[in-house]
């Protein structure tokens, strides 16, 4: 059957249905397709934030937005090109998200007066019969039906077939974008390889839906996406938390360190211990813990000890370990503290994202207790910023938090990964005999030009030294209550945090120029919506630049100059307003925040239409 092929330079495919109809998996696996066939890509998966939502329910829907392309991809993409539904509840959800003239394909099982009535349709409405997608490309498919049909004669019940019928979806979406079904193929072997029944299963389900594709008279048209120019190197898709992890195990061999990680587990940083865990063979030890409390407290005994100590929560959590957090910079010890943010406060939004901690971050603790914070801007820069996050713990002896969120945690994208030898090496500074004054004395917070103390290894003769939460004597750390001593000693460690900025690089602009009317100041998972609205404002000839912030504690040295040289600063923020309070403080500029709180990212396009609003005023 001859059927014609459409050019697209990028796509953006939203997968929707009930958390066990295997939406993720669909989409992850048609991502890693993409990945691997050459396309720019950016994720967004989306869950519903109880365990076991209702099924059929506008609560217990599951997303995974995809946007892919021959051109340079920023974001997941504002608006679908095609919407996948499983039910009803999934198309209620996610219409508004589809543009003008979009494709729906449904599945009509999902339509039956159950669902509709969960879904929350009126009696005897049903969408894909009453004309209110006229303005739509509706493609009705009963795929339950047909997943059954290719599976009649496998012996497997009505639930182990229904399982199946995401690989159905996946099949079909193959044939649609002119992808190879090989990648998939790979995986169900390597997934299932104990239940080779479901393998059959799945490999049978996969190719009746890339078959129906090309039999079908309904879809004459296939869509074409072309590889994307990107720079030469060996790339592989990527999602937040394995960077992050990754990032983890290179920093400390680049350190000379082992690794400890000691967690609690918590949505959405539960991932990093996952993957971690599968890498013992490098000398990684990972502590699930019995709280948040145990899991810090482990990880600055590990520090102690000599190894990386490193802990990861979100909100919550990193609440819990406050005290412990502060106990940790009280004995000057490196330790790296991973915050995924998700929405809040207390349970809040858990599967939903935010950037709401940046100033938990900073103040969050009891007393003056400064440590340094750097951020993420998008899944593959975890890696990168979690071994400079190491650096600053290991070099400057002190606590330092990298802060993610759940976008960029859950999110992927094509990462080209370095050779080691293009990686930062890191110095940790060891204490030795040598380290003694003159009259063999050991002072264990005797300072060096970046204020930082040595790293006394217990257990080394000559360098037995005391530690603890209590107030310290300055380079002795003999305890003190001597209230001289205690305001040097907190203004010290501020110092010392402070003095970080000396080994940092100096802010850069992304795009724009150097001065002008208009200035977008964002940090952490908003680079990449901001990115694409700017890069299209400059193409309109708008006078706009763009700063992203990595080292928010301390800040760059010359933040400062280059927020002076333009009339208006607007913060863009997935808060109510925090970094846009912290550069008012310290330059005191004018800066205007522009917040948006609803567990979602932002869209380009809702930071184009603030800029034209800006320059418009």
């Amino acid at each position: 059957m001859n059927k014609t092929i459409e050019l697209k330079k990028d796509v953006t495919i939203l997968f929707a249905g009930d958390s066990g109809d295997g939406i993720q998996l669909t989409g992850t696996q048609f991502t890693n397709t993409n990945a691997l066939f050459g396309n720019d890509l950016s994720t967004f998966p989306n869950f519903p934030a109880e365990i076991r939502a209702p099924q059929g329910t506008l609560a217990g829907v599951s997303g995974f937005q995809l946007h892919f392309g021959s051109i340079e991809i920023y974001t997941p993409g504002d608006d679908c090109d095609v919407l996948v539904v499983m039910n009803a509840a999934a198309l209620k959800a996610n219409l508004k998200q589809l543009k003008q003239g979009g494709v729906i394909i449904a599945n009509i099982d999902g339509f039956d007066p159950k669902n509709l009535k969960l879904s929350k349709y009126p009696d005897g409405v049903n969408p894909l019969e009453d004309n209110s997608l006229a303005n739509y490309k509706v493609f009705k498919l009963d795929i339950t039906k047909m997943t059954k049909a290719a599976l009649a004669d496998s012996g497997l019940g009505i639930k182990e077939i229904d399982r199946t019928k995401n690989m159905f979806v996946l099949g079909f979406i193959l044939w649609m974008y002119n992808r190879s079904l090989d990648n998939s193929l790979n995986y169900i072997k390597e997934q299932f390889k104990k239940k080779p029944e479901i393998v059959e299963a799945n490999t049978k389900v996969l190719k009746a839906g890339y078959h129906f594709g090309e039999t079908s008279e309904t879809f004459m048209t296939r869509y074409q996406v072309e590889k994307a120019t990107m720079k030469p190197g060996t790339y592989r898709n990527i999602m937040g938390n394995q960077a992050t992890a990754l990032g983890l195990i290179a920093a400390a061999k680049k350190a000379g360190l082992q690794l400890f990680y000691g967690t609690y587990p918590i949505t959405p940083a539960s991932d990093i211990l996952h993957e971690l865990s599968k890498h013992k063979k490098f000398g990684v030890k990972t502590f699930q813990a019995e709280d948040e409390i145990a899991a810090v407290a482990s990880a600055i005994g590990a520090s102690f000890g000599g190894a990386l100590g490193v802990t990861a929560s979100s909100g919550p959590g990193i609440a819990l370990k406050g005290e412990a957090i502060g106990l940790a910079l009280m004995l000057e010890l490196p330790l790296v503290l991973i915050n995924v943010q998700r929405g809040g406060p207390s349970t809040g939004l858990p599967t939903k994202t935010e950037q709401a901690d940046l100033l938990q971050a900073i103040y969050g603790r009891n007393g003056e207790s400064p440590v340094a914070v750097i951020a993420a801007q998008s899944p593959s820069d975890c890696f990168d910023t979690v071994i400079e996050a190491t650096r600053l713990a290991v070099e400057h002896m002190l606590p330092v938090f990298f802060l993610s969120d759940g976008y960029i945690a859950n999110g992927a994208e094509p990462w080209k990964f370095p050779q080691s030898s293009e990686l930062p090496t890191i110095k940790p500074v060891f204490a030795t005999i040598n380290s003694k004054t003159e009259d063999g004395k050991y002072l264990p917070y005797k300072r060096d030009e970046k204020l930082s103390r040595e790293w006394a290894i217990p257990g080394t003769k000559g360098l037995e030294h005391r530690i603890g939460g209590i107030e310290k004597e300055h380079e002795t750390g003999n305890i003190s209550y001597d209230p001289a001593n205690h305001e040097f000693m907190v203004k010290m460690r501020q110092a010392k945090v402070d003095k970080i900025a000396d080994y940092i690089p100096l802010q850069t602009i992304d795009s724009g120029g150097a001065k002008g009317k208009l200035l977008i100041v964002g940090w952490g998972s908003t680079y990449g919506s901001i990115t694409a609205a700017v890069k299209q404002a400059l193409a309109e000839g708008l006078e706009v630049s763009h700063v992203h912030i990595k080292y928010l504690n301390p800040f760059p040295k010359n933040l400062g100059e280059i927020l002076n040289n333009f009339d208006k600063i607007i913060v863009p923020e997935m808060n109510n307003g925090q970094l846009v309070r912290l550069l008012r403080d310290k330059y005191l500029v004018p800066a205007q925040g522009f917040n948006k709180i609803k567990g979602i990212p932002f869209t380009a396009k809702e930071i184009k239409d603030k800029i034209d609003e800006v320059l418009a005023n």
